[in-house]
């Protein structure tokens, strides 16, 4: 089920000139953490600094996250998520936050400490706790904000497309080397397929409802194009951990392989070698998706689209929004270059049999013990 094509609308929070792709060799080192935890699904919790170099570059990320550093209501929700945090740490922890962490000149000031731009530099640690209690705070509310809207699925699903949408338009009309860009939702006959093939069913979630497909040009246009998602879309620290599928690139290939990139290594929050030490554990412990061919390569994650729900809230008596205005929509983007898109759909690793693997499992758990399944139908394989 396809979605319908908005017309662009040009967000004013957002940067609206796209210029190229930005080249591997030009990134520096937020750009290149960044890759990294949406790459392995990885936590901004675990992170022990961020690399924000100016106010200029925090006040984009901001606007990105749809806070506008202009709107003083936006400004005092910042304000008020941060004394929620420092609350929090003084209560639970009796963490002693230093009071230029607890309240800095301007919000821009609590990211500049967390990169290491202020002094004194004993800030930089107890600035990044501060942020990533935030950062679970802001989540927190912005889901039971949703329960407070009255938004129907639609509308808010509508909204979240009109922003993917936009971005799209706006990145094919920069001539980035986009071969396909196209979403969908899924049919609840496969919302239900889904979950009776988990083995967590009662408690599973659906992460990939709304999904993206994008293929490049070339393999080497992804990371780019990752890259883009996440500086262009959404925040970086938007992605959901431990729902990213990555049997595409190698990070680590790609920051030996290029020069620039090298000399960033050890400077990374984490050792160049733990991808390996992950993907050994995982295969230990029988983790992936059971239903995928060996031969199948993509890049599959999950993010969290920002989106303004203005028009569908009421203030409170004292014309204030309590749990903020800004919600979040699960998107799953799926990357993948062209060639491999082909072979993907060769064989085992074609989406027919990925679907006729899934439905067998779902027929033998569900009749187990009661009937004898029949196979389902299917392309049938080559002899």
């Amino acid at each position: 089920m396809g979605f319908t094509i908005f017309d662009p609308v040009m967000h004013a929070t957002l940067d609206q000139s796209f210029g190229r792709l930005v080249p591997l060799a030009e990134m520096g080192l937020q750009d290149v953490e960044l890759l990294r935890l949406i790459l392995r699904g990885g936590s901004v919790v675990d992170w022990r600094r961020l690399n924000f170099g100016s106010r200029a570059e925090v006040d984009r990320y901001l606007r990105l996250a749809l806070f506008d550093p202009e709107d003083p209501e936006d400004l005092e929700r910042l304000r008020e998520i941060l004394a929620q945090a420092v609350a929090y740490l003084r209560s639970s922890f009796r963490y002693r936050v230093a009071e230029p962490v607890a309240q800095p000149r301007e919000i821009h000031d609590l990211f500049l400490m967390a990169s290491g731009r202020f002094e004194p530099g004993r800030f930089r640690r107890i600035a990044c706790v501060v942020l990533k209690v935030m950062h679970c705070i802001l989540h927190v509310e912005a889901r039971e904000l949703l329960f407070q809207a009255k938004i129907a699925e639609a509308d808010f699903q509508a909204l979240i497309d009109e922003r993917v949408q936009s971005f799209a338009q706006r990145v094919r009309s920069a001539g980035f080397p986009i071969v396909e860009f196209v979403g969908n939702l899924k049919t609840r006959d496969s919302l239900i397929t889904k979950l009776l093939s988990k083995r967590e069913t009662l408690a599973a979630q659906i992460y990939d409802k709304v999904r993206y497909r994008i293929v490049m040009r070339s393999l080497g246009d992804v990371l780019p194009m990752v890259h883009s998602l996440a500086t262009e879309l959404f925040p970086f620290n938007f992605v959901v951990p431990g729902q990213t599928q990555n049997l595409l690139v190698s990070f680590r290939r790609a920051v030996e392989g290029t020069p620039q990139l090298r000399k960033l290594i050890p400077k990374l929050e984490l050792d160049l070698d733990l991808e390996r030490r992950e993907a050994r554990e995982r295969s230990q412990a029988g983790e992936g998706n059971a239903f995928s061919a060996d031969a199948y390569r993509v890049l599959n994650f999950v993010a969290d689209i920002p989106v303004r729900l203005d028009a569908w809230l009421e203030p409170d008596a004292r014309g204030r929004w309590p749990s903020g205005r800004i919600a979040f929509g699960l998107v799953e983007f799926q990357l993948v270059d062209e060639e491999t898109a082909r072979e993907n759909e060769q064989g085992a690793s074609s989406h027919e049999r990925y679907k006729a693997r899934q439905k067998a499992k779902v027929l033998r758990r569900l009749s187990r013990g009661l009937v004898v399944p029949k196979a389902p139908a299917g392309p049938k394989a080559p002899r």
